[in-house]
């Protein structure tokens, strides 16, 4: 929360960067709770222009109306809507804009936005409307630094970088999802996650999404996640079965998830 009330204090949007799955998203939406306030989110995709946020005029739409007698067609501002940006500008009590994973978008996307976050306002030329913003809002922007962004925009931002979580992190991150889950089957599961993403052939890292993902298609395919006292008592030819049999097919199951994980993360790269 230190690097948020400095950006407020400062009046600069906050840039967080850091690997896909650190938790970047997560922690806005955390922070938009935690101050008790409405969040706006803006995803980026590649063919994402700054004019989106702001605002769309849908001359297609009046065109049409024009054509088959629809009503209120000079009323330009019933054909303009606007954009997160827009909607963060106008909206009532202060709100938090997160602009998400803005480094999908091209080079030129956040120079294009600077005067619109330093000024707090655009113009609609459309109809000569200027819209200002009624509470400056809380700009908060997630890259996940696979391309540089410009200097200019970069000097106007507040940056926070989330380090990737180490394996101590990870194994609570993991409890939080599977509660109770059997720590041997907890230490293979890292141990491989974490020697797959030190593979040097691998570009494209697997993450805690994936971690996530990869546990459960485990458990999916009928490994216990319980821990052995969990599981009840067995008997007979069942607990021969579990000695014999249950674990090592278990290990076989992570070994070779492994390695099919470990192929798919190559052929992403």
């Amino acid at each position: 929360m230190r690097a948020v009330n400095i950006a407020m204090v400062l009046q600069k949007p906050l840039l967080i960067k850091g690997e896909p799955g650190t938790g970047k998203t997560v922690l806005a939406e955390a922070i938009a709770k935690s101050l008790g306030k409405e969040l706006i989110i803006w995803n980026i995709k590649s063919t994402t222009k700054a004019q989106d946020g702001l605002y769309v005029y849908d001359v297609v739409q009046r065109l049409y109306d024009s054509q088959f007698g629809g009503e209120g067609v000079d009323d330009i501002e019933k054909y303009v809507k606007l954009g997160k940006l827009g909607e963060a500008f106008t909206a009532d009590d202060q709100v938090i804009l997160l602009i998400d994973e803005i480094d999908k978008a091209d080079l030129e996307f956040p120079n294009d936005l600077l005067w619109e976050l330093d000024r707090m306002e655009f113009h609609i030329p459309e109809t000569g409307r200027t819209v200002t913003a009624k509470h400056r809002p809380i700009v908060i922007i997630t890259s996940n630094a696979e391309k540089e962004l410009p200097d200019a925009f970069l000097r106007r931002c507040v940056f926070h970088y989330i380090e990737f979580p180490d394996r101590e992190l990870m194994a609570e991150i993991v409890n939080v999802h599977f509660q109770d889950l059997d720590q041997h089957l907890l230490d293979q599961v890292l141990e491989a996650f974490y020697r797959i993403r030190s593979l040097p052939q691998i570009k494209k890292k697997p993450s805690t999404s994936e971690i996530i993902d990869w546990i459960q298609a485990l458990i999916h395919g009928g490994y216990d996640p319980r821990p052995r006292r969990g599981r009840g008592a067995l008997s007979g030819r069942a607990a021969e079965e579990e000695r014999g049999h249950r674990r090592p097919a278990q290990e076989l199951a992570v070994m070779v998830c492994s390695v099919i994980f470990s192929i798919c993360c190559a052929a992403a790269a």
